[in-house]
């Protein structure tokens, strides 16, 4: 592809708009963190002209103006668009954090893009969740290429990474993850190490020189032709491999010499289809420099390789009550159907939201539909209303740039939307559509909290709100049992940005709390007891007695009442309001305040006033009976028991079912679910899951997950209890 000529990069500055989709590239950039992401959308915005060699653009932005919470972190905590354009064409490249805990920003980078560039250290090589991101792409045949970097790193080899990344990412396919160009060294420097100065392409057969800070072509010398044979020839075996014309092998290996022209064109219609995944290899711009290595190659392959977005199919929709409807296509002029992608927060501007349009145009000032899924279990309402679109903008670092439109293909951000949530659809008022929604994961680290202050607490209910309808990878749980406030997250980082959000976005401090599973109470043997309540001391008295007894049933059956009163010593009237008594009293436990459960009491005496007995009296009766009737029998605490499911890389299910063990787990079985990964099943109390999201990432270098389900109580084992027991007559719960 190194035969094309040097594209005129745009104007510093100026937002970038596109009057047509085919003139639209959406590229997501997919990396562990550290890969050097963020430093390639910089020397790609470098060389296209969007910044100047200082990094800014013309009215003062930077695309170095990311979030407080980036600075203190230090790593990218959410996806960031950076709109560019390249020979008239427009790259809107979606840069995505690395960390494991914010994987919802890179699903949702993955939704807005139509092909991927997977970053790859050429220090540190590919972890196992980029492996996972490769396959899911691979899936949806989504476009990919890779992209080597950090090559003047110690011990860092281009020809080991290639081969490394046909391993990983071609499994039985090797010849389809092939480099487009060879990297050259110049002299080492003082440290030893000799920075990448050029590269050579392989099918021009051309080397581009980059050390001067700006690419100058030229012939390769005599010394470079050995690098290049055997190289080529296998990325020309591969583009073959993959080409449609048919005669195109028959010819190659009847010694015909292939017009480099036609290869180019069979690799890039071969890298649209998603089956061809080159490689090629970056680096920044020395200082002073115009244009960072390898980056004008790259940005050739984005504009002529990639797909635009009237290639990708438009997610299905539906009515908002779920009807089908016909299939939409990337079309300016069809019916409009765009998904908020990202919801943030501006202290100025108020919520942003960044909007990928699918179908239609969307414009400044128009009323739209706003649909949403109305994910309940994650504290997200469902809601079906009309809203007026503000300002439409493209961004640039913290800077926001005025747009008339954003047509079918395009992203941009919209200004407040005040119900829309990650995830919702926007449509035209008088025809709403639902879009079917991306897979978001579960998350599985709790993290109790409570306001910090009076002044606090005030603010909480609409700090987590907004910051919950930013994060659909977040869930808002009030927990019933243990009356807990819980955030779900996805790991430590997760939470960490989370409670910061809280406080520097929405001014709301709040501390965490340790989290609390929602133990249960039963009885481990049978017991007897009476309740009498009797009060005559002025005014109406009151005047109840019964007796009971409570003995113990087998797990899931609740509260069972049982009425064997004889004779009338309960008037009928009353045995209800004993009934209710003895019920509420179970629901506020007798031992250590968790809810009593799976037990048969039963009302078999009593005695009433002919004038002073009444409902009230006998609640009241039925109350002091059955916690008479705790005192005397010995109590369990039963333990929330959850199903666990695990896939973890074969080599690490060792370790995996011996910390379930470790935890009181029993693994149940295992299998496998694909090449080289296991399904782990098990039942584990809760108690020993709390941090499991943590641990596991540890446990198997980020390539495990896992899924969970509430099976049953049981009981708790006895040492432990007496502790929760003995803490609870403290008051130490």
């Amino acid at each position: 592809m190194g035969d094309k000529a040097n594209a005129h990069p745009g104007a510093a500055g100026r937002a970038v708009a596109a009057d047509r989709p085919a003139s639209i590239r959406n590229v997501v950039l997919v990396g562990h963190s550290g890969a050097g992401k963020t430093t390639l959308v910089e020397s790609l915005a470098l060389t296209s002209g969007a910044v100047n060699r200082a990094g800014k653009v013309e009215d003062g932005g930077s695309l170095s103006d990311y979030d407080e919470i980036e600075h203190r972190q230090q790593r990218s905590v959410q996806l960031s668009l950076v709109p560019i354009e390249w020979n008239g064409i427009k790259i809107n490249i979606l840069d995505t954090p690395g960390y494991a805990d914010f994987v919802g920003e890179l699903r949702a980078g993955l939704r807005a893009a139509d092909a991927a560039l997977f970053i790859v250290s050429a220090a540190d090589g590919v972890d196992g969740a980029t492996r996972l991101v490769w396959e899911e792409c691979a899936a949806v045949g989504m476009p990919r290429a890779i992209v080597v970097t950090h090559l003047d790193a110690a011990r860092a080899d281009f020809g080991d990474m290639v081969t490394t990344c046909q391993r990983v990412f071609g499994g039985d396919d090797q010849d389809a993850v092939i480099p487009l160009y060879l990297p050259l060294h110049g002299e080492p420097a003082a440290d030893g190490n000799a920075p990448v100065a050029g590269l050579i392409g392989l099918l021009s057969q051309r080397l581009f020189d980059y050390s001067s800070g700006a690419r100058a072509e030229r012939d390769p010398g005599p010394e470079h032709l050995p690098l290049i044979e055997e190289a080529r020839n296998r990325l020309i075996e591969g583009i073959i491999a993959e080409s449609e014309d048919e005669t195109l092998m028959e010819r190659y290996l009847g010694g015909e010499e292939c017009d480099v022209k036609t290869l180019i064109q069979d690799l890039e219609k071969a890298v649209a289809r998603g089956v061809f995944h080159p490689v090629l290899a970056a680096a920044p711009a020395p200082e002073g420099g115009k244009q960072g290595l390898g980056t004008v190659e790259l940005l050739e392959l984005i504009t002529g390789g990639f797909p635009t977005p009237e290639e990708r199919d438009v997610p299905p929709v539906t009515t908002p009550q779920g009807k089908p409807r016909p299939a939409l296509t990337c079309d300016p002029a069809g019916p409009l159907a765009a998904e908020v992608v990202k919801t943030s927060s501006d202290p100025y501007v108020g919520r942003i939201s960044l909007v990928r349009v699918f179908s239609g145009t969307l414009r400044p000032d128009e009323t739209v539909h706003v649909s949403g899924h109305g994910l309940e279990s994650r504290g997200h309402e469902d809601h079906d209303v009309d809203e007026r679109v503000g300002a439409l903008s493209a961004p640039f670092g913290k800077q926001q740039r005025a747009l008339d439109r954003a047509i079918a293909g395009d992203l941009a951000c919209v200004a407040k939307l005040g119900r829309a949530e990650t995830g919702d659809t926007l449509s035209a008022k008088d025809d709403p559509l639902l879009m079917e929604p991306w897979v978001m994961p579960d998350p599985l680290l709790p993290v109790a909290i409570q306001a910090h202050s009076k002044a606090d607490e005030d603010k909480l209910s609409q700090g987590l709100s907004r910051l919950v309808a930013e994060d659909p990878t977040m869930r808002l749980e009030q927990n019933q049992d243990t009356h807990q406030l819980v955030l779900w997250c996805l790991g430590e980082a997760h939470m960490d940005v989370a409670l910061e959000r809280l406080r520097t976005r929405y001014g709301v401090q709040v501390d965490s709390v340790p989290h609390k599973v929602s133990l249960r109470e039963t009885f481990a043997s049978a017991a007897s007891g009476r309740g009498r309540h009797v009060k005559q001391s002025g005014g109406h008295g009151q005047y109840a007695i019964c007796e009971i007894t409570v003995e113990p049933l087998p797990g899931g059956s609740g509260i069972e009442f049982v009425d064997k009163v004889v004779g009338g010593a309960v008037p009928r009237q009353f045995i209800p309001s004993v009934e209710k008594g003895v019920r509420a009293q179970a629901v506020k436990g007798v031992a250590a305040g968790y809810p009593l459960v799976d037990v048969r009491v039963t009302l078999h005496d009593g005695k009433a006033h002919s004038v002073d007995s009444s409902d009230a009296a006998f609640q009241t009766a039925g109350a002091l009976a059955l916690r008479e009737c705790a005192s005397q029998a010995r109590i369990h605490l039963l333990e929330p028991v959850a199903e666990l499911e695990v896939v973890v890389a074969d080599e690490y299910v060792g370790a995996v079912m011996s910390d379930l063990s470790g935890r009181r787990g029993r693994v149940l079985g295992t299998e496998q679910v694909s090449d080289g990964s296991t399904l782990v099943r098990a039942q584990i109390p809760e108690i020993e899951i709390s941090r499991y999201a943590v641990d596991l990432r540890s446990m198997s270098h980020g390539t495990g997950r896992f899924s969970r389900a509430y099976a049953r109580h049981e009981p708790m084992p006895q040492q432990q209890a007496t502790r929760i027991l003995e803490a609870e007559k403290n008051g130490d719960r």
